[in-house]
């Protein structure tokens, strides 16, 4: 690989062991995806709950910490994905003193090097935004979709050591996504029915994904006739990217850089059909009415600050089955703001729960169901029902509005 002078003192250790690790990192990973050089980035996100980093991510991070500080500060802005404990409520849930006193470990090390604790995976909504082709190095693969595609950003999906590397260096190995020519249309797909609620839009983001089915093809989606909501968006590209490893899409009219089909390469491509019918193939595997709910969870992504509004609204006057809890995820950000404006209260009014800073699958989610006694789990992202039947629930999916009637009712609606 290519490296210059800045590039080369790190690598050297000049510029302090944390950097001279991030470059060794980076060299070895753009060697493996044939990078000719690095690319500068803006911004970081980093994914690491602690559920996934365990004590020898929190060892190794801690060890970064010790370092001086001019040696171990991030060169750019660099922020976090969501936590894996909420540290204001987390007994209750049935997570243990262990589990958060890992959790505060990491942030104290993480706050050392100079890492921004946002805790969110809706970055793109509350933070700072990236602009139409700017280089960034992204983990959690909702964030990069939606960047990637709604924004015209460019990052591959980064794991948590690349992001810290990157996040030190100011830089990220340039291959894939960072590629003017693997931004192109690789599937063409057309939609035959259009989606309404942000659970339709996550059914079809979800059905597209597992049509595609690699994290190198690019779908190019035609036939939208309505343009999406940021949070319609949000929902299509988690649920891509959960059922098919999908970084990027493009839709036709919609996103930045497919002003047209063939600006994307589309009109080379022949055009897949997405009916009704395999819309409702993937809804008809989770759940019906009548069974039982031992859970609802909003979350997978983080709720926006009018997704909670909505919740608030649905819950206004209503109380929640004594068999059914409820619980809703956001940033702290947003948290801070549905404070003030009393959504919190409401929502918890009802009997439901707010937690800040976390998403429900990344929080040990196995061991408070069983903590819980939660197996029956129902929820309006397709993203998460697609991943918790591996954590040993029984995971359905309905509409925002379902969802709500249905904690109300104890049993699906």
């Amino acid at each position: 690989m290519k490296l210059n002078d800045m590039e080369k003192a790190m690598l050297a250790g000049e510029m302090g062991e944390p950097r001279r690790w991030a470059m060794d990192h980076m060299i070895k990973v753009g060697r493996m995806f044939d990078a000719a050089d690095l690319v500068p980035v803006s911004q970081v996100h980093m994914m690491a709950d602690p559920e996934s980093i365990g004590e020898a991510g929190a060892d190794f991070m801690a060890k970064m910490a010790a370092h001086p500080e001019k040696d171990r500060r991030v060169a750019v802005p660099m922020i976090t994905d969501p936590r894996g404990v909420d540290l204001n409520y987390y007994r209750p849930l049935g997570q243990s003193e262990e589990m958060a006193a890992l959790e505060r470990r990491f942030i104290t090390a993480c706050e050392k090097l100079g890492i921004l604790m946002t805790d969110t995976c809706i970055n793109y909504q509350t933070i700072m935004p990236p602009v139409l082709g700017d280089h960034v190095a992204f983990g959690d693969t909702g964030v990069v979709i939606y960047c990637n595609s709604v924004l015209g950003a460019r990052s591959n999906f980064e794991g948590g050591p690349s992001a810290l590397a990157a996040g030190l260096t100011g830089r990220t190995p340039r291959y894939g996504l960072h590629l003017d020519e693997k931004r192109r249309a690789t599937r063409r797909f057309m939609v035959k029915e259009q989606p309404k609620g942000l659970t339709d839009w996550g059914v079809l983001g979800a059905v597209i994904g597992r049509m595609a089915g690699s994290y190198w093809e690019v779908p190019v989606v035609e036939g939208i006739e309505n343009k999406p909501t940021s949070d319609a968006m949000k929902h299509f590209g988690a649920a891509m990217a959960s059922w098919g490893s999908t970084p990027l899409f493009h839709i036709v009219g919609v996103t930045p850089e497919a002003p047209t089909l063939a600006a994307v390469g589309g009109d080379k491509l022949t055009a897949e059909p997405v009916q009704k019918s395999d819309l409702d193939a993937l809804r008809s595997n989770f759940g019906g009415k009548g069974d039982k709910i031992d859970i609802v969870v909003f979350a997978a992504p983080q709720l926006s600050i009018v997704e909670m509004q909505q919740v608030a609204d649905l819950v206004t006057g209503k109380t929640l089955a004594k068999s059914t809890a409820m619980i809703v995820c956001t940033s702290p950000a947003v948290y801070a703001d549905a404070t003030r404006m009393g959504l919190v209260a409401n929502i918890e009014g009802s009997g439901a729960k707010v937690l800040q800073g976390t998403c429900f699958y990344q929080q040990y989610a196995r061991e408070i169901g069983e903590a819980n006694g939660w197996k029956r789990l129902l929820s309006n992202s397709a993203k998460i029902v697609n991943i918790l039947g591996g954590y040993g629930y029984q995971p359905a999916l309905a509409s925002m509005e379902a969802c709500v009637a249905s904690a109300v009712a104890g049993e699906i609606v």
